[in-house]
């Protein structure tokens, strides 16, 4: 339970963590030290110095008690505390027991301490007044009788220096090693930077630096990368080259049917060709994906102006709410095919379809909603599949589709960073589909 507590506040960053990691330890040492030197070291010796300073205390105050009256005893006290550097002073103040001292006075709890335990006529003792200088004072026979010397004589007078120069030189230390800790780590950053970029579409220039861990890691990457590269252009070139190789049959088919008489089995082998061709062409667009063109910096109010207009002799598109201004760097003509298919699909399921968008400082999001019947909330995982068909309410793939809208731009999505949602439309009461662009 403390664990899970302690986990949130913890960073979540390497960076955050490993300098979490190094201070720790420093902290740490230095309280243990402070501590073992003030209860160990700096106690010990105040306690062996106040020890020192009571035996003349005693013997100056059985010199007071042994005068006749209060002028020799004044006299006395005077004659023995002289050569020991004490003040004595008979007072007429009311009595008092409260000690005064400061609140980080560490020592002065211990002189009081030690000096309350052994005088039990010690009625106060003060280390505030004045803190360079102790004040005591004890109730004799001849009434309120002050003891004043220097404070050095019961404490070490720079107790604190050796903490100061341990928390400096602690501070210092853990400073230098921040500063070679955060050049370790940047080889890591540009790795995760490199990866991110790749992850959202974006080929970047990246080479391994750092330790060899982190060399290694930089490496694994690259091969990694290269061979998604490779595999991706090899499925485009493989498709590309078998879409080419059946249109030459398909348009021989198409010659001869051309030169046949028009009869029912003409016409019904000419749609079959017809669908043959669609077919290859929706192929051919999922091979390519989102390898139509290179990433630009692009203005998305002008790119769903630009769709909209194209797309609004083919049915009824308009704009819905628009939020957010800039310009983001992404992939025109694959998030345009992408919304393309999108808009396809809300129109031959329904009779209009409402395309809007929301920029934020992570993500854009292109929303297309319609007025169909939908998806079933069961069935939008089973939708984003390739060559997916739906047997009830929402067939992406009526009107000769394959199956392939959704998935195409479900991988247009995951090129740029982000991902395909599926959802309902609360205003136009069909689908609505999220397509969400990382930034």
């Amino acid at each position: 339970m403390f664990f899970a507590w302690l986990k949130r506040y913890m960073p979540r960053g390497l960076y955050g963590r490993a300098v979490l990691i190094l201070l720790m330890p420093i902290i740490m040492l230095q309280l243990v030290v402070s501590v073992v030197f003030v209860q160990r070291h700096f106690e010990r010796v105040t306690v062996q110095m106040t020890n020192d300073i009571e035996l003349e205390l005693a013997a100056l105050l059985s010199q007071v008690g042994a005068a006749s009256d209060i002028d020799a005893a004044a006299i006395a006290a005077s004659r023995y505390g002289v050569p020991l550097e004490l003040s004595t002073k008979f007072i007429s103040t009311p009595e008092q027991t409260d000690n005064l001292y400061r609140w980080y006075d560490f020592s002065g709890r211990v002189v009081i301490g030690v000096l309350r335990a052994r005088f039990p006529n010690l009625r106060q003792i003060d280390l505030a007044s004045d803190e360079g200088r102790v004040q005591l004072r004890f109730i004799t026979r001849y009434g309120p009788f002050q003891v004043d010397f220097r404070r050095d004589r019961v404490s070490a007078r720079n107790p604190h220096q050796f903490l100061v120069l341990m928390a400096v030189t602690g501070a210092l230390m853990a400073a230098i090693s921040i500063i070679f800790l955060r050049n370790q780590l940047r080889p890591i950053r540009r790795l995760a930077r490199a990866a991110e970029d790749f992850g959202k579409g974006r080929s970047v220039s990246y080479k391994p630096l750092g330790a060899t861990e982190v060399r290694a890691a930089g490496m694994a990457f690259l091969d990694m990368r290269g061979r998604i590269e490779r595999q991706i252009e090899q499925r485009t070139m493989m498709l590309s080259g078998v879409s080419h190789d059946l249109r030459t049959p398909l348009t021989r088919l198409k010659l001869h049917l051309s030169m046949m008489d028009d009869c029912d089995d003409t016409r019904d082998m000419s749609r079959d060709i017809n669908d043959m061709e669609r077919l290859l062409d929706e192929f051919l667009s999922f091979a390519k994906g989102e390898s139509l063109d290179n990433p630009q910096i692009t203005d998305p109010a002008g790119l769903v102006q630009d769709l909209v207009s194209r797309l609004a002799m083919s049915g009824e598109v308009f704009v819905g709410k628009c939020s957010g201004e800039g310009t983001l760097s992404l992939r025109p003509l694959a998030v345009g095919r992408a919304l393309e298919n999108l808009i396809g699909n809300a129109l031959r399921h329904g009779s209009c379809a409402r395309l809007s968008y929301m920029m934020s400082d992570r993500a854009l999001v292109f929303s297309v909603e319609d007025d169909g019947p939908g998806i079933p909330a069961e069935k939008r995982d089973e939708a984003l599949k390739p060559f997916a068909r739906l047997d009830q309410a929402r067939n992406q793939n009526d009107g000769g589709g394959v199956g392939l809208g959704l998935s195409i731009a479900n991988d247009i999505a995951r090129g740029h960073g982000g991902s395909l949602r599926l959802g309902s439309s609360a205003s136009l009461g069909g689908l609505r589909v999220d397509l969400i662009l990382a930034r």
